[in-house]
């Protein structure tokens, strides 16, 4: 498992916590921040599960990977030739 995952979920944990004791206490400002790292945690726990499934399909099937990072690369050459 991904440490962007495991940290994705802690940041996801704390920001409900913050958001549910903003809610308690009336505080807005608290709660929007709550919401907002309940955001971020969710982002990072996706990165996280990205890099793992690239990491197992590099793995599983290396030249597919291979043909795929061929195919990006060309890709973003053609388009930073087009500039």
């Amino acid at each position: 498992m991904d440490e962007n995952k495991i940290e994705g979920v802690a940041e996801d944990v704390v920001g409900k916590l913050q958001d549910g004791m903003g809610g308690a206490l009336g505080d807005s400002a608290m709660q929007a921040k709550g919401k907002a790292r309940q955001f971020a945690g969710q982002a990072q726990s996706a990165y996280g599960d990205a890099l793992d499934t690239v990491r197992d399909l590099t793995a599983d099937q290396p030249l597919i990977a291979i043909g795929a990072a061929l195919g990006l690369g060309f890709l973003v050459g053609a388009l930073v030739a087009r500039r």
